[in-house]
C-alpha cells in the first residue's frame, strides 16, 4: 500500500477515534452495562458501541481489508489473511468500567503480516497518537501534530521501564537486569508504547500473554518512531498467528537499541 494512502487513511480516522472517545466517556457518565465474556474478561455496552464505531469508518475507507477485533468474531478462524486490521475498542476495559483513566482506543493496519499503521486514542487522558510510515508516528496536541522521538528525555543512569504489574517475574526481572533498568512504572494499557514512543519511557517487558489486537497499534507506533518490538529472542513479531496470541515482548526507544 502507497505511504500516501495510508496517510489519507490514518488521517481520515482520527476525528472518527475522537468521537469514539468522546462517547466512551459519555456512556460511562450515564452508567455502563457489563457482562462477563467466555474468556472471564469483562466487556460494556461501551465497549461495543466504540468498536462499531471504529469498524464502520474502518470499513468505509478500505472495504477489502478484513477487520479482526476483540469485539466481535468476524475472520478470527481464518489464519491464512496477510493484510487486515486489528482492532481492540476499549483496551483496559476494567479502568474503563471502574471510571479510573487508562484506557484506549485502539486500530492497527497489518499489511504482509507487519504493522505498517496505527492509531491509539486514551480518552480520559485527552492524549492521540497516530502513524502511518517510518519515522512518522505523532501526537496529536491541541490539534497539531507533533512528531515522536523516542530519544526525548534520556537519561542512561536512571533508565525508566514500564510493567503490567508490580510483581515483576524472575524471567522478567533478568531481562530489567540486564538492560539496567532502574525504575519503573505500572501501565496495563497499550499507552505504554505511546509513552515509550515519546520517550517519556524507556522499555517494557512481558511474557507471552494478551492478544494481537492489543498490541498491533501500539507495534506500528513505536517501530515509526525509531523504537523497536521484539520477543525475548530479539526476532520479529509477525501477525496472523494461530488464535492471534502473542508471543513475549520486549519494547525498546532506540535509546536503548
Amino acid at each position: 500500500m502507497e505511504k500516501n494512502n495510508l496517510k489519507e487513511i490514518v488521517e481520515n480516522l482520527i476525528d472518527t477515534f475522537l468521537y469514539a472517545g468522546k462517547v466512551s466517556i459519555e456512556l460511562r457518565k450515564k452508567g455502563l452495562t457489563k457482562e462477563i465474556k467466555s474468556d472471564d474478561t469483562p466487556v460494556s455496552n461501551g465497549d461495543l458501541e466504540v468498536n462499531r464505531i471504529i469498524t464502520e469508518k474502518i470499513n468505509q475507507l478500505t472495504p477489502n481489508i478484513p477487520i479482526i477485533s476483540e469485539e466481535t468474531s468476524d475472520n478470527k478462524t481464518n489464519n491464512d489473511l496477510n493484510d487486515f486490521w486489528l482492532i481492540d475498542p476499549i483496551d483496559g476495559t476494567y479502568d474503563y468500567i471502574n471510571d479510573l483513566d487508562e484506557f484506549t482506543i485502539n486500530a492497527g493496519l497489518i499489511i504482509n503480516k507487519k504493522p505498517v499503521a496505527g492509531l491509539i486514542y486514551a480518552p480520559a487522558k485527552k492524549r492521540m497518537f497516530y502513524s502511518y510510515g517510518k519515522q512518522l508516528s505523532f501526537e496529536l496536541i491541541n490539534k497539531k501534530s507533533f512528531k515522536l522521538d523516542c530519544t526525548k528525555n534520556f537519561n542512561k543512569d536512571e533508565i525508566k521501564f514500564v510493567t503490567y504489574s508490580n510483581k515483576i517475574k524472575p524471567e522478567i526481572e533478568a531481562i530489567h537486569k540486564r538492560l539496567n533498568v532502574k525504575n519503573y512504572v505500572r501501565m496495563k494499557s497499550s499507552l505504554k508504547f505511546c509513552v515509550i514512543a515519546t520517550g517519556e519511557y524507556d522499555g517494557y517487558v512481558a511474557e507471552a500473554r494478551a492478544c494481537e489486537w492489543d498490541i498491533a497499534a501500539g507495534h506500528a507506533i513505536l517501530k515509526n518512531a525509531g523504537g523497536q518490538v521484539t520477543d525475548f529472542d530479539g526476532k520479529e513479531i509477525l501477525y496472523g498467528k494461530k488464535d492471534f496470541k502473542n508471543p513475549s515482548l520486549i519494547l525498546k526507544s532506540k535509546n536503548i537499541l
